[in-house]
């Protein structure tokens, strides 16, 4: 269906799939809490995890979030792109607190998928878009996999493509004094962040869920993962890297390269889970560059479910 019919569901208070450069969105009007709550109701998600607003850039942002001058020179260097930075919300900001979670910040964006910016531009309004999955399953990366999820609950689709990124935005928390804490690895290596504003801390408490993709056990498949695995036990489906695929199993990079493995990390742990296999095994990642985020979303993929 095209944007217009996409904005004038939004305006109605419905939900869209909408394409970003790292995974599928489930969009919606983030200033109409109603519309926000079946977003939440939609994907199964609990209400003390918040939601990453969209806007088209700086001006928008800022109408909703104080931005220390760290968080001005990151959205300088990434926006539109890949980066979410948790900032102060402003008391008159027109977002649903039910998107914050209530609490006193604001997780936002500028993505760069010329699609959700064509929708933004029609639209007018701040767009929240979690992920277009089911809370807790692995992201999607493509339309079919979003509207194989949540297609029943959602006004229209927006097809894109896969997405280029293939993995979440990393989330960058500046608080009014300009400590700087990363809450998420993602899409843009933490090197990359530290080159413009310095180190980044950790969570002081990395249990309190203050942006989106906090909790523990996140991005899971059905089968049980195993990581670090040199060599898969008997039955469980492989998923390689740095070699080619093995019988039965795939690779997120037969060259070893961290681009290919981050955009094909969720559609191979899809494709592994609908094989039926009980156990899909993981080759071990490189813990540098993108690494990090990699290894981040299969620990999160592998963590006990409650």
């Amino acid at each position: 269906m095209s944007v217009e019919a996409a904005a004038e569901a939004l305006r109605n208070g419905g939900l869209v799939i909408m394409p970003t450069e790292t995974v599928y969105g489930l969009a919606c009007d983030a200033t109409n809490p109603k519309a926000v709550a079946r977003v939440y109701e939609a994907k199964g998600r609990p209400q003390l995890n918040p939601l990453i607003v969209h806007v088209p850039g700086m001006a928008q942002a800022e109408e909703h979030a104080i931005f220390h001058e760290k968080a001005h020179k990151l959205a300088l260097q990434f926006w539109p792109g890949p980066l979410t930075i948790v900032a102060p919300r402003r008391a008159d900001s027109t977002v649903s607190e039910l998107a914050c979670a209530g609490l006193s910040t604001i997780a936002i964006r500028a993505p760069s998928h010329p699609i959700a910016r064509q929708l933004m531009a029609a639209f007018g309004k701040p767009i929240t878009a979690p992920s277009a999955n089911r809370s807790g399953h692995v992201s999607a990366t493509t339309a079919e996999h979003a509207a194989a999820d949540l297609g029943h609950a959602v006004d229209v689709v927006l097809d894109g493509g896969a997405s280029p990124v293939g993995l979440e935005s990393t989330i960058v928390a500046i608080d009014a004094d300009g400590a700087a804490m990363l809450l998420r690895p993602g899409a843009i290596p933490r090197a990359d962040i530290e080159a413009i504003i310095g180190p980044l801390a950790a969570p002081s408490d990395p249990k309190r869920v203050s942006a989106p993709g906090m909790l523990e056990s996140h991005y899971a498949p059905r089968a049980r993962v195993l990581l670090d695995v040199v060599t898969p036990p008997p039955g469980a489906a492989y998923l390689a890297f740095g070699a080619p695929a093995p019988a039965g199993g795939l690779t997120l990079s037969a060259s070893g390269n961290l681009v290919e493995a981050a955009a094909n990390l969720y559609a191979h742990l899809r494709a592994l889970d609908a094989s039926g296999v009980e156990t899909i095994a993981v080759a071990p990642i490189p813990a540098h560059g993108l690494g990090e985020a990699i290894a981040d979303r299969l620990r999160r993929a592998a963590a006990p479910r409650g």
